[in-house]
């Protein structure tokens, strides 16, 4: 089962977060076969940051904790907090996903 991370920015950190962009990129693309799914949260203008939220495909909470604690965003204190959640995926990508046995 995935780990959902739900990552909030400390107020007023958009020019960290616009700084440190690329680098959190480059670790993403690094670790695309570990997500089912990764995106910034964003204010109701629909281009205001504030945080992300990653699903993370792992059963391991230490994998996921290793995962965040090394994001770029992290080292560099960006996230005021960082909620962790494992969940299960009933649909993904328009569709049911099947109970495991």
């Amino acid at each position: 089962m995935p780990f959902l991370i739900d990552a909030t920015d400390k107020p007023n950190s958009a020019p960290l977060r616009a700084d440190k962009r690329p680098l959190h990129l480059a670790y993403l693309d690094k670790n695309v076969e570990r997500f089912l799914a990764v995106g910034a949260k964003l204010r109701d203008d629909g281009t205001t940051a504030w945080g992300s939220l990653y699903l993370i495909n792992t059963d391991d909470r230490a994998e996921a904790e290793a995962f965040i604690r090394d994001d770029p965003y992290s080292q560099v204190g960006l996230f005021e907090k960082v909620a962790m959640t494992r969940c299960r995926t009933g649909y993904f990508n328009f569709a049911k996903v099947p109970p495991k046995s």
